[in-house]
């Protein structure tokens, strides 16, 4: 088997999870995350839209997720996302933190904003 070194681009991916905590670059962070090529910042979580709002311009796709369960996104949460030109992916935490990294080795433009488990 051959296994090829992994390159991120300016984003840092998301190192490990546990309840209530995220690892970014080595570092445990508790609470929820916004995590993008601009850095790591706190979030307030599904009432917090401005944080995610900021993401526009910037990323192609947002995966959102929502702790140890899939929850939805209010209709108008993910209506402003669109319109702002952000697609948007709801899962639970650890599948959106899975995704977020593979999209972000492949040199996409990509955000995570996730609950802790």
């Amino acid at each position: 088997m051959r296994l090829n070194e992994v390159t991120f681009t300016d984003a840092l991916p998301v190192d490990g999870y546990g309840p209530g905590f995220f690892r970014i670059a080595g570092k445990p962070i508790e609470g929820a995350i916004c995590l993008s090529a601009n850095g790591t910042q706190s979030w307030g979580g599904i009432e917090d839209a401005d944080t995610l709002l900021a993401l526009a311009g910037e990323v192609d796709v947002l995966f959102v997720g929502t702790g140890a369960e899939i929850a939805h996104l209010p209709t108008s949460l993910r209506q402003r996302l669109e319109d702002s030109g952000i697609g948007v992916e709801v899962m639970n935490s650890p599948s959106a933190c899975r995704t977020y990294n593979v999209l972000l080795s492949e040199g996409r433009r990509v955000a995570v904003a996730a609950v802790p488990v």
